[in-house]
């Protein structure tokens, strides 16, 4: 094999990545495009498919400017993406419909119906996997409810990145990952019918394509698609696991020796733990989070709160604005400036925040599509610090709810996504759980993890294990211990979080259902 470069491409919420490694795993080169989506009034939030391929390819493209003879240095390119919602094609895989993301809240009816019936049980005993409104089995059952014209064009539903590995290849696959835990069993890594049937969806079966595991096989890029990346016709394409998947394995879960636990806090929250074998899943009373295969025989098991880094966006949101109003432009990036400091010098536990900010509520720990966030415990001594450090707190109190659902927190808890980077919040989530935390100075770990499981297809290392021991192994950086003080704090305070959070969920559906009423009667949509 001549060539010395891996390309993963991912298609994440805000941005399309496409990031160059070599075989032993250095990022060499990025290039980028803006991800955009619609916010509709009915809580749909949807992506148009045909200009996300653009974007990707776009991005591709752009990448061969900045790696130097990329065409022929190119080993292979594999595909991660954002995870859940629903993206139609018709027989000539043509979209029926703008893709449904994991952020629209249109099938809180149907989650709720679902998760309450005799059926749950089933579903989740196969799936490990809890009942939620972003997932593609509700939203299906949504659109065959209200949208059955569209339904009814519709040949195959894909996710995200199976949308852009059928634009490369031509290849209408679904991977592992995502066929499993929403319409599969986690035993056997297949399409189960008494999950289907269960979901009242099997006049819908054929709609679900077959399931490929990138670890294992590639197809050829298309001519078409060669045209429109630059890339060599017949390149081999992987179909990567799920995005999250692909930052576990790029941001240190995978280590079978440690057993670790990952929380990757992005626009959402996700806290993970390493499961050797289908044998080791811990599947709890309450039906929440996802359990998710890696390849070969290990597995995820997850709790994914709705929001993390979404709820600081919101805070400086608030403060933009207000600076705005007085005339004073700042982003939210300068904002973020030195923020740090200020935080860690405001007080702990002036408020309890809990971060359920997103139109979808929450499903992790516990799945309810009505959660809203709030504030508890604001009194006049409360200065703006103290409420930024509340929703830093808030998004490791999640965390720490979300271990909780999973059995025992694991030794070491590795970090990544954007929100890694703050000291302040490392070290708050290091208290909130008394666990250390590690880093892996990698940026782009998705997409690494995606070009890993590319190079264990071409065979350039035995087994994903090998991979990870010269790919992520160096990059773990030194534990950071937490500090005794603050854990002996916050072990006083989680309690009281946990509690509210009991108490509010009660309130969430009256308001749901008390501000559908007044915007009825305003004359807007419900």
């Amino acid at each position: 094999m001549s060539g010395d470069v891996i390309v993963g491409l991912d298609a994440g919420t805000s941005v399309i990545k496409a990031i160059a490694f070599t075989k032993n795993g250095e990022q060499i080169g990025v290039a980028s495009r803006p991800n955009t989506y619609n916010v509709l009034p009915d809580g749909g939030v949807e992506q148009e498919m045909v200009r996300t391929y653009e974007d990707a390819a776009a991005a591709l493209r752009d990448l061969g400017t900045k790696v130097e003879g990329l065409k022929d240095r190119i080993i292979a390119v594999a595909i991660t993406g954002q995870g859940d919602g629903c993206w139609l094609l018709d027989e000539a895989h043509k979209p029926v419909h703008d893709g449904w993301l994991w952020l629209d809240g249109r099938a809180v009816a149907q989650a709720e119906r679902l998760a309450a019936s005799d059926v749950a049980k089933t579903i989740y005993h196969h799936t490990a996997t809890g009942l939620n409104v972003c997932q593609m089995r509700t939203q299906l059952a949504y659109m065959d409810e209200h949208m059955p014209e569209v339904v009814e064009r519709a040949a195959i539903a894909l996710h995200c990145k199976d949308w852009l590995y059928l634009n490369l290849t031509g290849m209408a696959v679904q991977d592992t990952s995502e066929a499993t835990y929403t319409f599969g069993d986690y035993r056997t890594r297949q399409y189960c019918d008494p999950v289907i049937d269960a979901l009242g969806l099997r006049h819908l079966k054929s709609l679900l394509p077959p399931i490929v595991d990138g670890a294992v096989t590639s197809h050829p890029l298309t001519a078409a698609a060669a045209k429109e990346t630059g890339l060599p016709e017949g390149l081999p394409v992987i179909l990567g696991y799920l995005d999250i998947m692909c930052t576990a394995i790029g941001g240190g879960l995978f280590d079978s020796a440690a057993q670790p636990g990952l929380s990757v806090l992005g626009s959402t929250g996700v806290h993970m733990r390493f499961v050797p074998d289908a044998d080791g899943v811990v599947a709890g009373d309450n039906p929440s989070g996802y359990v998710i295969p890696f390849p070969g025989k290990a597995l995820g098991q997850l709790q994914t709160n709705m929001a993390a880094t979404l709820n600081i966006d919101w805070m400086l949101g608030l403060a933009t604005e207000i600076l705005a109003a007085e005339g004073v432009q700042r982003t939210q990036a300068e904002l973020l400036d030195g923020l740090d400091e200020r935080v860690i010098a405001a007080k702990p536990g002036a408020a309890l925040f809990h971060p359920y900010i997103t139109l979808a509520g929450e499903r992790g720990p516990f799945a309810d599509p009505r959660a809203r966030a709030s504030f508890t415990g604001i009194d006049q001594s409360v200065g703006w610090f103290d409420l930024v450090r509340a929703v830093y707190e808030g998004l490791a109190f999640a965390a720490r709810d979300c271990y909780a659902a999973m059995g025992p927190t694991p030794s070491e808890i590795r970090m990544s996504g954007g929100a890694a980077r703050s000291k302040t919040l490392r070290s708050i989530l290091a208290a909130v759980l008394n666990r250390p935390i590690r880093t892996v100075s990698r940026a782009e770990a998705g997409a690494a993890g995606a070009a890993m499981i590319a190079a264990v297809q071409q065979g350039l290392y035995s087994s994903l294990d090998a991979c990870v021991e010269e790919w992520v192994m160096p990059l773990l950086n030194a534990p950071e211990a937490p500090d005794p003080h603050l854990v002996s704090f916050y072990d006083a305070l989680f309690p009281r979080y946990v509690e509210t959070r009991h108490a509010l969920a009660p309130t969430w559906s009256t308001l749901a259902s008390t501000r559908a009423t007044l915007r009825s009667s305003a004359g807007d949509a419900p």
